[in-house]
């Protein structure tokens, strides 16, 4: 005799399960995240992008973790050289992470930055609160991004304030 599938139980009340698109970007944006712009190199090919699923994960080994969508450029260079950097901004570079956000003249990011390679030869980001430069230990396939998570071989930090993102705006700290 066939068993029946097992059904769902959802208590009255519970909307977590299926989640829509728009509640679950909602519930997101409540969560205030620092900005980091995600760099690589290939040779003379530099890329990067504005990324906020970043978070530390190891202080022994020093361990890092950067989500990237599976369709950008940055994802490419970092799946041939196995490196990236992590550059957290600083108020006040709000631009920055506008430009390291839009699809709109991907190829032009950089025009004008005046950058410096880090130990792993990626793109440090002037001005920026902080910049660790890793090596890829491990890739973890999540939906359409891929989970990175790399060792910190060099680390820089100043004192300036982080860029902060919050219910879809930056913010200042007090």
């Amino acid at each position: 005799m066939a068993r029946a599938a097992p059904q769902s139980v959802r208590e009255p009340g519970d909307e977590s399960v299926p989640v829509d698109v728009d509640a679950f970007k909602r519930a997101l944006a409540s969560w205030a995240s620092g900005v980091t712009v995600v760099t690589a190199r290939r040779g003379e090919h530099v890329h990067g992008m504005t990324v906020s699923a970043f978070c530390s994960v190891s202080l022994t080994p020093p361990l890092v973790m950067v989500c990237l969508d599976k369709s950008s450029n940055t994802l490419e260079l970092v799946e041939a050289e196995k490196v990236f950097t992590v550059n957290v901004l600083a108020q006040g570079q709000e631009e920055l992470s506008q430009r390291f956000a839009s699809k709109e003249h991907e190829d032009r990011r950089f025009e004008g930055l005046a950058w410096q390679p880090g130990a792993n030869g990626c793109p440090r980001i002037p001005g920026a609160v902080s910049a660790m430069d890793c090596r890829v230990i491990d890739t973890v396939d999540a939906g359409d991004h891929l989970i990175y998570i790399g060792q910190v071989d060099a680390a820089h930090a100043t004192d300036a304030q982080p860029l902060v993102y919050l219910r879809g705006g930056y913010r200042a700290l007090s």
